[in-house]
């Protein structure tokens, strides 16, 4: 089935790269998103250590921490996503 035209849309360039190659372009447009990523996943696993160790208190920093790191990359995925619907429409391609 043929793809519908859309007046005013053209179709990504992008639609035969593979996961490595579109993951790697992904990082290098908004490198904060994985950092932040990264940083979430080891504040909770570091928390849930420390929760079933029995250091309630770090548990709590660490969770709190936690939030932190998500706020960091929901902000980095805004603003990635607003630099990108400022890019001009031609260096899109």
């Amino acid at each position: 089935m043929a793809q519908p035209e859309i007046e005013g849309f053209t179709p990504s360039t992008y639609d035969s790269e593979g996961f490595k190659s579109k993951f790697i372009r992904k990082v290098k447009e908004n490198p904060f998103v994985p950092i932040g990523c990264l940083a979430t996943a080891g504040a909770l696993t570091y928390g849930l250590i420390s929760f079933k160790q029995g250091k309630t208190r770090q548990s709590q920093l660490l969770m709190r921490t936690r939030i932190l790191a998500q706020g960091f990359t929901v902000a980095a995925i805004m603003v990635g996503v607003v630099m990108t619907a400022m890019k001009p429409r031609d260096t899109l391609k």
